[in-house]
């Protein structure tokens, strides 16, 4: 006799659907915002048709569960999708057990803290990539996003500790990362000489034109918004403006602001940063198994393309759409102002050179730290269906750049004497003013209008 077809039944489906993630239900990755196929219909937003606000979600409810991206792995690697986290302890073990016993013999007269610390933080990093929840990104692997998000943790808490030490202390400090730290910088401007001649100019393209140019391009792959970027750009040279009495190095001539920098470096990075995203996002993604390719050519272009987006999703912020997109549009411009001015001041009070390796590994930090914060971010705006609570690397990030401002301010006492200038204040006055009356007018005055014109019907049907 013929077996019965094995088709699961409703309730075994709807419990399984219990377990799906509400960030990324069963889906690739970075393709939980595109629209789904026609032959599908429309899912039904929130619990059976109502909407869920995040103030009113129950976090005891299955759909409040964040469960770790999913896709469909190349079966001929599968390997390196299995959990290994057994098998990856005893390595760990194995490893520190050999270093730990074998290091007076190894190089005797060492000191056995630095090496105590770097073991200590690598095996967090380790329990990061084993244990940490995915994040949106899944290429060139899910555990090297969890180890971004484990190193983002320790620098959050190595600010958290050095927010309790002064100033003086954490300079000793840094002389046990480099011994050649401890010396204060000469005052350095950009402003001496500000005649527009060929030569000028010529001094004045130097590699830090170089990293400008890449700085934006980073950010135009965080953003992935035109208008987003120009703003930000403008907005970080008036801040440079209004920052110049205490930090010499923001002295820069007019042409060194707007034409070097904005219409030069930043608009050159930008442009192709926004045509890389254009790209990723038509370009056609084929993701043959390591078997199924033939041929060494084709065999290595795709090892080369695990590390190249899974999928890509263009962000639309509209900010004119509702209060909530204007705020985190506010926010994300405020955070990314932040997060650039506060390593001047970093390297400013702990006598740091722009090119020392810790100010280039913490800008390096900072842009992996942001892709998939800003994701994470963009979604909870725009899908809150799915991300009924904020990602782990957004908050995670919104925590570091504000530990980072707690330590600036607190380290700043009596190190920039200089008072803040009369047009700086009005000038920032009148910034915060435009802020706050935009979404009155945008969103404010339509809202109450349209609750007189309500209770006006209410009264009228009554009277009636």
């Amino acid at each position: 006799m013929a077996s019965p077809p094995l088709t699961p039944s409703p309730g075994t489906v709807a419990q399984e659907a219990d377990y799906l993630s509400p960030t990324s239900p069963n889906e690739d990755s970075d393709a939980v915002l595109s629209p789904a196929p026609e032959a599908e219909p429309e899912p039904i937003p929130g619990i059976d048709g109502t909407p869920v606000r995040w103030y009113d979600a129950d976090r005891t409810e299955p759909y409040t569960r964040i469960m770790p991206f999913q896709e469909r792995h190349d079966t001929t690697v599968e390997f390196f999708y299995k959990p290994i986290t057994l098998t990856a302890l005893a390595a760990l073990l194995i490893i520190l057990a050999y270093t730990a016993t074998t290091q007076d013999v190894l190089e005797e007269g060492r000191d056995k803290r630095t090496v105590g610390v770097y073991a200590a933080i690598s095996f967090f990093l380790a329990f990061s990539m084993l244990q940490f929840r995915d994040g949106p990104f899944i290429r060139p692997h899910p555990a090297f996003w969890r180890a971004m998000l484990g190193v983002n943790l320790l620098y959050e808490l190595a600010l958290v500790f050095l927010l309790f030490q002064d100033l003086d202390s954490a300079r000793s400090m840094m002389l046990h990362l480099d011994p050649s730290l401890g010396k204060p910088l000469p005052e350095k401007g950009y402003a001496d000489d500000c005649s527009l001649t060929p030569k000028v100019l010529w001094n004045a393209l130097d590699i830090f034109c170089v990293a400008h140019t890449l700085g934006w391009f980073g950010k135009a792959m965080i953003l992935r918004d035109y208008w987003f970027c120009w703003i930000l750009s403008i907005a970080f040279e008036l801040a440079e403006y209004s920052l110049q009495h205490q930090l010499p190095n923001f002295n820069e001539c007019w042409w060194d602001h707007w034409i070097l920098d904005v219409l030069l470096c930043n608009w050159i990075g930008t442009y192709v940063g926004m045509k890389t995203c254009q790209y990723f996002e038509v370009k056609p993604y084929s993701w043959r198994g390591l078997r199924a390719t033939r041929g060494l050519r084709s065999k290595a272009r795709r090892v080369i393309s695990q590390f190249s987006p899974h999928d890509f999703t263009s962000f639309q912020w509209g900010p004119a759409r509702s209060f909530a997109n204007y705020f985190s549009v506010v926010l994300l411009l405020a955070v990314f102002l932040a997060a650039e001015l506060n390593p001047f001041y970093l390297k400013s009070l702990l006598w740091m050179e722009p090119d020392h390796p810790i100010v280039i590994l913490r800008l390096v930090f900072i842009f992996l730290c942001a892709l998939p914060a800003v994701r994470e971010l963009f979604q909870y705006v725009n899908d809150s269906r799915r991300a009924v609570r904020m990602g782990q690397h957004v908050w995670l990030l919104l925590a570091t750049v504000a530990t980072e401002d707690l330590v600036i301010i607190k380290w700043s006492k009596g190190q920039f004497p200089a008072p803040l200038p009369r047009a700086v204040k009005w000038g920032w006055g009148v910034g915060l003013g435009i802020l706050v009356l935009y979404p009155i007018v945008q969103f404010g005055i339509p809202a109450v209008r349209k609750y007189v014109r309500k209770q006006k019907k209410r009264l009228r049907n009554k009277a009636e």
